[in-house]
C-alpha cells in the first residue's frame, strides 16, 4: 500500500507527484525513437495520451468549481468546445491558405464572416482560446450568481445552455462547419501536423499545460482564496453574514475554470484532428462530472486520476464492447455516488486508515 502513502498530502507525495509529471513530460519524446526500439510509442498511443491529458485539464477545471466551490456544472463541454473551435479556426485558415475554407466554398460563401477576422494569426487565435470561454463564462456566471441560482437549478441551466449552443453550431449558416465542424488540418505554424515531431511536441505541451494547471490550482487552493471557496461550498449564507461578497469569488472561479477548459479544448483539437458540435453534447458534460466524482472531488490529483481511469476504460470498451459502454458509465456513476462519495482517492485513504488501525 505504499502508493496510498505517496498519494496522501505529505512531503513524500509531492516528490511522487512530481516524478509522475516528469514521466508525462518525457513520454512524448519516446515517439521519436526508432520503431525498432522497445521504448518507441506509436502515433496511436501518443495521440491517446495527449487526448487524455487534455481531458484531465477539463477535470481539474470542473473540480475547481464543483469540488472546491460546490458549484456543479453540467455544461463545461461548452467551454471546452469553444476553446477547440477558436483554435480550430486558426488550423482551418492555415490549411486553406489565402482562400476561404472548403466547407464555406461548398456552401457558396464568397467571403469570411466578420468573426473570422484575424484567425489566420496564431497569436490572435490563442487569445480567442482564452477570451471566448472567459467572456461567455463571465456573462453567464454574473447573471446566474447574481440571481442566486443554486443547486440542481444551476446545473440544469448550464446543461440547457450547452445544448442550445450545440444546436446553434449545428446550423450551416453560423459559419462553423455545421454538423461536420472543422477537420482535415494539415499544418500547425507551418509544420506538418501529422509529423512525428509535431505529435510529440503537442503531447509535451499538453503535459506541460496540465502540470501548470495543477500546480497553479494547488497553490491557489492553499491560499485564503481557496479557503473562502471551501466556505462558500459549506455555508455560503454564513459567509455572507461575515461580510464576504461571495458573488465575485464564485464568478472568478467560474471564469478561471472556463478558461482552463478552453485551453484544454485548444490542445485537444490538433491532436485528434477534428472539432464539431458533438463536443457540446450534454452527455459529454455529464461524463466530465463522472470523471471528477470517480477520482474524488475536492482533490486535484483525484480529478486527474478520475479522468485518466474513466477515459482509459472508455477507450477499451468503446472498441471491444461499444454497446455496453453507456451502461458501464451509468453504473459507475451510481456506484461512486452510493458507495464511494470521495472517489478513488477516498477509497485509497480508507485502505490506509484500515491498515493503520490494524497495526
Amino acid at each position: 500500500m505504499r502508493i496510498i502513502t505517496l498519494l496522501s498530502d505529505t512531503p513524500r507525495s509531492a516528490v511522487f507527484i512530481g516524478l509522475c509529471f516528469l514521466l508525462l513530460l518525457i513520454v512524448p519524446w519516446l515517439h521519436l525513437l526508432p520503431i525498432t526500439s522497445p521504448f518507441h510509442l506509436s502515433a496511436y498511443w501518443i495521440t491517446l495520451i495527449g487526448k487524455i491529458m487534455a481531458l484531465a485539464m477539463v477535470a481539474l477545471a470542473l473540480d475547481l468549481v464543483w469540488g472546491y466551490a460546490g458549484i456543479l456544472s453540467l455544461g463545461h463541454g461548452l467551454y471546452f468546445a469553444l476553446g477547440g473551435y477558436a483554435f480550430g479556426m486558426y488550423l482551418t485558415r492555415e490549411t486553406a491558405g489565402d482562400g476561404i475554407p472548403d466547407f464555406m466554398r461548398f456552401l457558396s460563401w464568397t467571403e469570411l464572416p466578420w468573426y473570422w477576422t484575424g484567425t489566420q494569426h496564431f497569436w490572435w487565435a490563442s487569445a480567442l482560446v482564452l477570451l471566448v470561454p472567459g467572456i461567455v463564462a463571465f456573462i453567464f456566471g454574473f447573471f446566474a450568481f447574481r440571481s442566486k441560482i443554486k443547486g440542481v437549478y444551476f446545473s440544469i441551466i448550464t446543461q440547457a445552455m450547452t445544448y442550445a449552443a450545440a444546436l446553434l453550431f449545428f446550423r450551416n449558416e453560423t459559419g462553423f462547419g455545421g454538423n461536420n465542424g472543422f477537420t482535415g488540418f494539415t499544418t500547425l505554424l507551418g509544420y506538418d501536423i501529422t509529423a512525428a515531431s509535431t505529435r510529440a511536441t503537442l503531447c509535451f505541451v499538453t503535459a506541460l499545460a496540465l502540470l501548470i494547471s495543477y500546480a497553479g490550482l494547488r497553490y491557489l487552493m492553499g491560499q485564503p482564496y481557496g479557503r473562502v471557496l471551501g466556505a462558500i461550498r459549506d455555508s455560503e449564507n454564513r459567509l455572507q453574514y461575515l461580510g464576504y461578497r461571495t458573488l465575485w469569488y464564485k464568478l472568478s472561479a467560474w471564469v478561471l475554470s472556463a478558461v482552463i477548459a478552453g485551453i484544454a479544448g485548444a490542445l485537444y483539437v490538433p491532436q485528434v484532428g477534428i472539432i464539431n458540435p458533438g463536443e457540446m453534447n450534454p452527455i459529454n458534460s455529464i461524463e466530465m462530472a463522472v470523471w471528477v466524482a470517480a477520482g474524488g472531488r475536492g482533490n486535484l490529483i483525484g480529478a486527474i486520476l478520475g479522468a485518466g481511469v474513466v477515459n482509459a476504460l472508455k477507450t477499451y470498451f468503446t472498441v471491444a464492447y461499444p454497446e455496453v459502454w453507456l451502461l458501464i458509465l451509468g453504473s459507475l456513476f451510481v456506484v461512486v455516488t452510493l458507495f464511494l462519495p470521495n472517489g478513488i482517492i477516498g477509497l485509497l485513504g480508507r485502505f490506509k486508515k484500515e491498515k493503520s488501525d490494524a497495526q
